[in-house]
């Protein structure tokens, strides 16, 4: 992932890859989320089975001058039921990835996380990653988690880092960031982070390069680390950013694409088969830039 700088370059890759994936589409009665499925399945890259209220579906597919035809429709009219069903359609092999659509993320990941029938093998954290293009240093970089883990604790966050390494390729740097760059007992995501950046220097978490804590502004910008007077290989060119907390996390994500527009997209990772869960908030353009992730996962799954 951090051989690309922008989602167009993923874009690219990917259209030039020949893949071809089939979503299934869990609370597709929901104009964003199908947006962004119409637009991938023109650009040649997915099939689509629509999960939901399938008089709602017909009509927004009808607006938007699309075939009903060209889609397989399953009437499903509670959460629960669409869920489980483009679970039940990913395991079977009638889908190969299932998306969120309109429906809560509880909702959505109870059939994922189910220990018999979901998609997460034993022994793997499912964690989420926001995926943000930073146009003005023409780069990407992650921020985890954002979603599912809600108060981390160590041994979770090595997995996060793990989990998130996976995506980014080769040798990220990775901060793990809190309110302040010193350790500070009274502020234990100070402690878990100079843990962390210890696990890296010796050994127990590899592939990358571990640092913190550091402060968000340090962790981003090279300007503010040289300001502090850090020396620093991952202050300032961040691939990988921990956060504390859900919390903090989803409120920075939110932030970020509310008040900069920094194009962005979620992504779960450490299931069997690449999973697209977008916020119901997100923009037709995220939910495709989140399609556009999977399918590069599934392509570097193999």
């Amino acid at each position: 992932m951090n051989s690309f700088r922008s989602f167009s370059e993923i874009e690219e890759f990917v259209t030039g890859s020949g893949i071809r994936k089939t979503i299934a589409l869990a609370g597709a009665h929901d104009s964003y989320a199908l947006d962004s499925v119409i637009h991938a399945r023109k650009k040649g890259l997915i099939e689509a089975v629509l999960i939901g209220h399938a008089g709602e579906i017909r009509r927004l597919l009808e607006e938007r001058g699309e075939r009903e035809a060209d889609y397989r429709l399953s009437d499903c009219q509670g959460n629960a039921e669409a869920s489980e069903t483009a679970v039940r359609l990913v395991r079977s092999g009638e889908a190969d990835m299932p998306m969120k659509g309109l429906l809560h993320t509880s909702d959505f990941m109870r059939p994922i996380l189910n220990k018999e029938t979901g998609l997460l093998p034993p022994g793997n954290l499912l964690s989420q990653v926001t995926l943000v293009e930073d146009q003005k240093e023409q780069r990407l970089f992650q921020i985890t988690d954002c979603a599912i883990n809600i108060a981390p604790n160590l041994e979770q966050k090595r997995k996060m880092i793990e989990n998130a390494v996976g995506l980014a390729g080769c040798l990220p740097k990775v901060a793990v960031v809190s309110a302040l760059e010193e350790v500070n007992p009274k502020i234990p995501s100070t402690v878990d982070a100079a843990e962390l950046a210890r696990d890296n220097r010796e050994g127990r978490i590899r592939g990358c390069i571990v640092e913190g804590p550091l402060g968000f502004d340090n962790a981003v910008s090279r300007e503010a680390a040289k300001h502090k007077g850090i020396d620093s290989q991952v202050a300032g060119q961040a691939d990988i950013i921990v956060v504390p907390d859900l919390c903090s996390g989803n409120i920075l994500t939110k932030s970020i694409i509310f008040f900069t527009n920094m194009p962005s997209c979620g992504t779960l990772l450490g299931t069997s088969v690449p999973v697209i869960a977008v916020s119901r908030t997100d923009t037709p353009e995220n939910k495709y830039r989140g399609i556009l992730v999977s399918l590069l996962c599934a392509l570097t799954r193999g």
